[in-house]
C-alpha cells in the first residue's frame, strides 16, 4: 500500500484541496491482491487504489467512459507474427500503470483509506 501510495504521489496523481459548492465526490477504496508463484507461495502482496466510480451519474458527473485494453485477438496475432518471423518474446511485470491523457473534467475523490 505504501509504495502504491509513492507511486501515486510521484506521478502527481492529484493534489489536495477542498470541495468546491456544487460538485460532487467520488470515494475510493483499497483493492488487496496476493500473488502467488508457480509452486503456490506467496510472490508478494499487491495493493490497487480504486475510485468508487458508481456513485457518479452519466451525464452530470461524466459523459464518456473508456478503458484500454488488449483483445484476445490482438494477443493471439501478435505471438503468431512473433512466431513467424523469429522474433523472441519477454515477460515482464509492471508495478505500477497510469493513463497518460489530459482530463477536461474535474475530478473530486476522497483521499484514499491511510493517507
Amino acid at each position: 500500500m505504501r509504495s502504491e501510495l509513492q507511486a501515486l504521489q510521484a506521478n502527481g496523481t492529484w493534489s489536495l484541496t477542498t470541495l468546491p459548492a456544487g460538485k460532487s465526490l467520488i470515494g475510493c477504496r483499497w483493492v488487496y491482491k496476493i500473488e502467488l508463484r508457480f509452486d503456490g507461495s506467496i510472490e508478494r502482496y499487491k495493493a490497487r487504489l480504486v475510485a468508487r466510480g458508481f456513485t457518479q451519474l452519466e451525464g452530470i458527473d461524466y459523459q464518456d467512459t473508456f478503458s484500454p485494453t488488449a483483445k484476445i485477438i490482438s494477443i493471439h496475432c501478435l505471438l503468431a507474427l512473433a512466431a513467424a518471423r523469429g522474433w523472441s518474446l519477454h515477460q515482464m511485470d509492471v508495478n505500477n500503470t497510469f493513463l497518460h491523457s489530459d482530463l477536461v473534467e474535474e475530478i473530486y475523490m476522497s483521499p484514499p483509506p491511510g493517507l
